[in-house]
């Protein structure tokens, strides 16, 4: 029997994940851990694997949608199973031979009968394997095409996307014929000719006359121009080259009339969105000649789902800043030092391949502090209402990256030195801007540094990487007059090398002096970067 493959939990504490990608098609052979699909959840970009070896039958989700934790997302046949199935499937056919055959003139008459009645003929949709890629599923959803009925002309009998269209394009022209002819049907059956075919006729002239009071019905006038954005609509082949002539999407239509559940569009409601749509691009024209700013497509708002990664961030953001009363330390320290040193260890970081940033002198020097004050370096169990001191320190990077802000963690900063920390830092900040960064890299921080110095940015309130209970911003470094005091006990104005330091922490367990008093420390091992050599 074929195999379900449900999405399997991603990482702790996740109810579902966003469907980035699939990185195999119905047909392909797959081996057991390979990679099948990109799932996005929690921060993250997530490899999904193959639990087993076997080929892919069907896939059951869509690109960009997002699916629950248990969800069944693909079927596929286990190795050995093919065979099997087939054999199973020509017995069962050949079993059924007789009975087809013995039934085949009772089954005639009654299509037959069913035809004199006037009454449809019910087609049952098959549930036999349907090879097709997402993408033409989606394309036979938006045209209304059962795609079980679709003949594939890919290898293997896979349906293509022109398939779904080449059997659309067909059952429009099916339409329109029919449309053609139920003006003479209904006339026919008006006049009262047929006899015995009366009340079928009757019939017919009913439907037909049903089905033209509801495509005469107005629909609704929009409002403004928002549209329906359905992902399958029902409207007449006239209909729709209406819409296509007016440069309008069917689907976007706006309509209250249905047929067989579906949403139907009659050609005033096409009409009516369409001018409504001249008058607000009238309007946007005359927002322009008045020196209203617009997007680069003439439209004055764009929107996109708030979901995926960006949800997340969001609802961590709002829960930290919800939950911890936050307060900001701010302070400047002279990194003149800093700068000489970084500036003699560049050259031998490069040689070794390694680019050295400030980031890693920052790291050490919070570790520092974070030891000097171990109040700083703990969390809150709400829960069990209690203080939990951390006794490692694992530093989180946050880091910038297309898909919104992710936190990479270094574990153990206190026991690696300058280079072995700027060397994984990079490594995990650059999988984190790749998306290949995993979930377990960015959990377990106990304090989170943040840099905003990079886009030109001096001062910050940073929000707490909950459950952690501070963060450091820091700032860009810049040139500054300062007055200095020379051995003489001189003071004198120089140019010296500054950096702006922000401390967001929990005030419900961090009070207002140990801010200070760790910023502080922090500050003695930037001024004096030698003194890193001591931890």
């Amino acid at each position: 029997m074929p195999q379900e493959f449900k999405l399997p939990d991603v990482g702790e504490g996740v109810a579902e994940g966003e469907l980035v990608e699939w990185l195999v098609e119905p047909g392909d052979t797959v081996e057991e851990d390979q990679a099948v699909a990109k799932v996005e959840t929690d921060k993250a970009l997530v490899d999904v694997p193959s639990p087993y070896n076997g080929t892919v039958k069907e896939l059951l989700a869509e690109e960009g949608e997002m699916v629950p934790v248990g969800n069944v997302i693909m079927v596929y046949n286990v190795e050995g199973e093919d065979d099997l199935d087939d054999t199973s499937s020509s017995a069962d056919a050949a079993a059924d031979a007789g009975t087809e055959s013995a039934d085949a003139d009772a089954g005639a008459d009654d299509a037959a009968a069913s035809a004199d009645a006037g009454e449809p003929e019910e087609v049952e949709t098959p549930e036999g394997r349907v090879f097709a890629p997402p993408s033409a599923r989606k394309l036979a959803r938006e045209l209304g095409v059962d795609i079980s009925q679709v003949d594939g002309t890919g290898p293997s009998g896979r349906v293509t996307d022109a398939d779904v269209q080449a059997h659309a394009d067909a059952g429009a022209e099916d339409d329109a014929g029919a449309e053609e002819s139920a003006e003479p049907a209904t006339a026919d059956a008006d006049a009262g000719e047929a006899s015995s075919g009366g009340s079928a006729a009757s019939a017919q002239t009913a439907s037909a006359q049903t089905a033209s009071a509801q495509r005469t019905q107005q629909a609704p006038s929009p409002q403004g121009v928002e549209a329906a954005g359905r992902e399958k609509t029902l409207a007449a082949p006239a209909t729709r080259k209406l819409a296509d002539e007016k440069g309008v999407d069917i689907d976007d239509v706006p309509t209250d009339e249905t047929r067989d559940g579906e949403a139907f569009v009659t050609p005033e409601a096409v009409t009516e969105y369409a001018e409504a749509m001249q008058e607000a691009q009238a309007a946007d024209a005359g927002a322009m000649a008045a020196g209203e700013t617009m997007g680069a497509d003439g439209q004055r708002e764009t929107r996109e789902p708030y979901k995926g990664v960006r949800k997340t961030i969001g609802d961590a953001m709002a829960n930290s800043k919800y939950t911890a009363p936050h307060v900001t330390h701010h302070d400047e320290v002279d990194v003149t030092e800093l700068v000489e040193t970084r500036k003699r260890l560049k050259g031998e970081a490069e040689e070794r391949g390694i680019r050295l940033t400030y980031m890693p002198f920052v790291m050490k020097a919070v570790v520092a502090a974070l030891k000097e004050y171990p109040q700083v370096n703990v969390s809150l169990d709400e829960d069990n209402e209690e203080v939990v001191t951390k006794h490692y320190y694992n530093i989180g990077v946050a880091t910038a990256t297309e898909a919104g802000l992710m936190v990479p963690v270094v574990d153990a900063a206190d026991r690696k030195g300058l280079l072995q920390l700027s060397s994984e830092m990079n490594e995990k900040v650059q999988k984190a801007r790749d998306r290949t960064i995993s979930i377990d890299e960015m959990r377990g921080g106990t304090f989170t540094i943040t840099n905003i110095g990079g886009i030109g940015g001096e001062y910050a309130t940073p929000i707490i990487n909950h459950p952690e209970s501070a963060i450091l911003a820091l700032g860009e470094i810049k040139k500054k007059p300062r007055v200095m005091t020379d051995e003489n006990g001189e003071d004198a104005i120089e140019i010296r090398h500054v950096l702006t330091l922000s401390l967001s922490f929990d005030h419900r367990i961090i009070d207002g002096a140990d801010g200070a008093r760790f910023t502080n420390e922090v500050k003695k091992y930037l001024e004096n970067p030698e003194l890193l050599l001591l931890e």
